[in-house]
């Protein structure tokens, strides 16, 4: 088994990271309950390996492949962007990678600057950032930072299981509750309903929002291709305990998949009106980077009879490649199909009585942390 030396961005030390590319590539690991088929260096990566029979028989049964959690010590933690496509300009990530394991994942490609695969590794090795809570607090205490509504869950899912032993995302969630700041919360994990005792008390401060990712009302489709994550129907019962706890929650039928999941988008929506959701949105299946070849590993292995056409609508949604990153059309895509999709999303929440766009979160309540050591303002 390799070992190998990684900086981790953002640590305040270098770490050693175990990496399992070899073992996994050559089998020497069952990946029973994954998503992922494959764990294929990334792109960054100088080697790559290459799974060879050497005619030896296995005799034994193959271990599971578990999953293994090692911490980052963050030196900053608030992720500032840019784009004009996003709703927010600011997010934390309390880990890295997801044990979720959605094959369709486009945070998966992040892994690849750690050195790790964005297969495999992307849900068997995960990073956690112990120190979170603290850095946050120091961020939000800093004389130049100005208020604006965080995200949290748009790269990787801050209530994946790991969260039940680290609690990294409550302790967040605590500092964001004790200084006022609002913060919008995207997960399918149903470890936020343990913080409906936080949650609840912000919302009636105009300070929190939710949004629910349900890709699929078919349990069976689920397990294979989100196998870690609770099931469709956990999910709505999730939207329904948040709702009766005053949560603004929003349903996000999010990945849509061309073919195989789109067909769903109007029953989505209302299984997610019918629980307590007063929002709804939909973003078209991603591709980027490591992500394309995985689904497509996927598909041939799951759905071999509709891979291709599956292939071609995505396709023809990009200008002929599989993913086009441009701003405003990397989401929806573009041409007759997306706009079919989009068209139908559109009716189906005029029908449900559904809205796109949630009222503001305040700002007004916000007040900077006051750190262990500072003197208190007299105001």
């Amino acid at each position: 088994m390799d070992t190998g030396f990684v900086q981790l961005g953002n640590c305040a030390c270098s770490l050693f990271v175990l990496f399992l590319c070899m073992d996994i590539e050559n089998r020497n690991y069952t990946v029973k309950g994954r998503a992922a088929g494959s764990n294929h260096a990334g792109r960054f990566e100088r080697h790559v390996r290459e799974a060879v029979d050497d005619g030896w028989a296995q005799e034994t049964d193959l271990p599971v492949l578990r999953t293994v959690t090692r911490p980052e010590v963050a030196r900053s933690l608030i992720t500032y962007n840019r784009s004009p496509d996003m709703p927010f300009d600011r997010s934390i990530n309390p880990y890295r990678g997801c044990e979720h394991g959605c094959v369709y994942c486009f945070a998966r490609p992040s892994h690849a600057y750690l050195g790790l695969s964005p297969g495999l590794d992307f849900e068997t090795q995960l990073i956690a950032r112990l120190n979170a809570p603290e850095v946050l607090r120091r961020e939000l205490a800093a004389k130049r930072y100005r208020v604006a509504p965080i995200a949290i869950g748009t790269n990787t899912d801050p209530y994946q299981p790991i969260e039940r032993d680290h609690e990294i995302m409550r302790a967040c969630l605590q500092v964001l509750s004790d200084a006022g700041h609002p913060v919008a919360i995207v997960t399918k994990g149903t470890l936020i309903e343990r913080d409906i005792d936080i949650l609840g008390p912000m919302a009636r401060r105009g300070l929190v929002r939710v949004g629910i990712s349900v890709t699929t009302l078919d349990a069976k489709l689920s397990r294979l291709m989100e196998p870690r994550a609770p099931a469709p129907k956990r999910r709505l019962q999730m939207i329904r305990r948040l709702a009766e706890a005053g949560i603004p929650v929003r349903i996000m039928a999010s990945p849509m998949i061309p073919a195989l999941t789109d067909p769903e988008l109007e029953a989505i929506l209302s299984s997610g009106r019918d629980a307590g959701a007063r929002h709804a949105s939909w973003i078209m299946l991603r591709l980027p980077a490591e992500v394309s070849p995985l689904v497509q590993e996927w598909l041939a292995e799951h759905y071999p009879d509709r891979a291709e056409r599956i292939m071609q609508r995505l396709r023809e949604m990009h200008g002929g490649k599989e993913y086009d990153a441009t701003w405003h059309r990397r989401m929806r895509g573009e041409g007759p199909y997306a706009e079919m999709v989009a068209g139908r999303f559109n009716l189906a929440i005029k029908r449900l009585g559904l809205k796109t766009n949630a009222p503001p979160m305040r700002c007004d309540l916000f007040r900077p942390p006051v750190l262990p050591g500072a003197q208190m303002s007299l105001f």
